[in-house]
Formats: structure tokens, sequence, C-alpha cells
């Protein structure tokens, strides 16, 4: 392999980007709305339904966001769902 197919450490590898699915983000979202729910469903919070709710729907609007922000026209409609996804992680 030559000097351009060497990427030094740290550096991640570039794919292009077709659907929100391919996001590193839209996954980690999903990643985190899967700890909520098995989270959710042990110990008091099993049992606090407005607090389990609140944090499911918190969790779940985080990807659902980043997703519908992605298939919007312009740039400017996607960071604003950029901004409510992230408004959603930090209800969270």
């Amino acid at each position: 392999m030559g000097e351009k197919g060497k990427r030094g450490k740290g550096e991640m590898e570039r794919r292009k980007i077709e659907s929100f699915e391919d996001l590193l983000v839209w996954q980690k979202g999903i990643e985190l709305v899967k700890h909520i729910y098995v989270a959710c469903g042990d110990g008091d919070l099993k049992k606090d339904f407005g607090l389990r709710d609140q944090l499911r729907r918190a969790a779940v609007s985080i990807p659902t966001n980043i997703a519908e922000g992605f298939e919007r026209a312009s740039r400017k409609e996607y960071l604003l769902f950029l901004n409510i996804a992230k408004g959603s992680a930090g209800e969270v």
C-alpha cells in the first residue's frame, strides 16, 4: 500500500454519505435509544411511568430529527433539525 493508502492514528476512513443511516451521529443516536430502553426496563425507572416515557421520547427524538433534517431540501433546514436533536440530547 502506498503512502496515499495509509491512514495515521486517529484518522477516520471517509465514506460517501448516501443516506442518514450512513451518518455516525445517527448510528450513535440509535445505540443511545437501545440503552435508554434497557435502562428503563429495570429498577425505579420501570415504575416511574412519567420519567420513563419522557426519557424514551426524548431519546427517540435524537435520531429521528437527524434523519428528518437529512432528508430536508436545504442546509438551513438540516441544521435546524440537528439543533432540535441536540436539545433532545440535552433533555436525556
